[in-house]
């Protein structure tokens, strides 16, 4: 009877040990770490002298599905944090049959101000792909998906809420005594950012105040300087879109997409970031600057994954409650 030498015996044991640690990761992100969700919280301080704070809810990726009852009442569950303002960059849907369980979900938040922007998942449901595509970089669409999303029926919810529809568009604010100028893209995952229409939407807003941006507006003799905070929005977070909105005086931008990486190495971070940011800043509060001038950046790991790919690893889902306070 043949028997094996030393080193094969090693190398079986350490190739048994591999793929036990490998499954023992697997069912860790699939069954309980992508279902571990949690609110983090981090403070801006952007706000004029003397400002009070703003409480800024950061919801992204939700990817939705009918059967996710847990994820439903968590987010629910968030509307008792009393934000000042609600910000959703986007992937809400993760089916095709979600949009009754995504109004159930939001329907607390429905009167607190909030905005949102479109990710591609708001356009066509979930698609089968092979994982180890994204290392070779972006997963671009070549044609568009069979299953398109009815997106009316979509921002039709967030209508009833009261949200404003900042896609490619910008809108006004006043939120704690501090005038808030909005501006946001439509998804740029998708080309369909529209980055020339940003300055015309940003001008047109400043254009309806008959004072200006730099005045209160409620008397022509009260002419201090308003506090003014300016804030831009995007579901992915590419280099270009970036770079314009700190261009266009953004102080704040709030972005998703990323899902943080969904699996992370421990101690190295995140393996691919599904667009052109740094992986360094792949999720979490960070700053992005252009020239002399910067921005902070909060990229949310998202709350998350496609019905076909449901793991997450060293990267639970996560929303995000910013404080808004005043600078020093």
């Amino acid at each position: 009877m043949s028997t094996l030498g030393t080193g094969a015996k090693a190398l079986l044991v350490g190739t048994g040990a591999l793929a036990a640690a490998g499954a023992g990761a697997f069912a860790w992100g699939s069954l309980l770490e992508r279902r571990m969700f949690t609110l983090r919280e981090a403070s801006v301080p952007v706000l004029a002298p003397g400002s009070k704070p703003i409480r800024v809810l950061h919801i992204s990726d939700l990817h939705l599905a009918p059967w996710q009852k847990d994820k439903q009442e968590w987010v629910r569950s968030l509307a008792a944090l009393k934000p000042d303002l609600v910000v959703d960059t986007g992937d809400n849907l993760g089916h095709t049959d979600a949009f009754d369980a995504l109004a159930y979900t939001l329907e607390p938040f429905a009167g607190i101000p909030g905005i949102f922007v479109n990710g591609s998942n708001d356009f066509w449901g979930p698609q089968l792909k092979n994982p180890f595509r994204y290392f070779g970089g972006p997963s671009l669409l070549k044609a568009a998906p069979q299953n398109r999303l009815d997106t009316d029926r979509l921002h039709g919810i967030f209508a009833n809420l009261g949200w404003n529809d900042i896609n490619n568009a910008a809108e006004a604010l006043d939120i704690n005594g501090t005038h808030l100028e909005l501006f946001g893209v439509d998804d740029p995952h998708i080309g369909r950012d529209r980055l020339d229409l940003i300055t015309r939407a940003v001008d047109d807003l400043r254009g309806d105040d008959p004072l200006g941006d730099e005045t209160w507006p409620d008397s022509a003799e009260h002419r201090e300087p308003r506090p003014t905070v300016t804030i831009g929005v995007a579901h992915a977070p590419y280099r270009r879109v970036l770079t314009s909105f700190v261009n266009h005086g953004a102080q704040l931008i709030l972005a998703g997409h990323t899902h943080g990486g969904q699996v992370c190495v421990p101690g190295f971070g995140a393996l691919v970031t599904n667009c052109d940011i740094p992986r360094s800043q792949v999720k979490g509060l960070s700053l992005w600057g252009s020239g002399l001038r910067s921005a902070y950046l909060n990229v949310s790991a998202g709350l998350g994954t496609s019905i076909y790919a449901p793991v997450r690893f060293a990267c639970p889902p996560e929303a995000t409650l910013l404080t808004l306070t005043a600078s020093s």
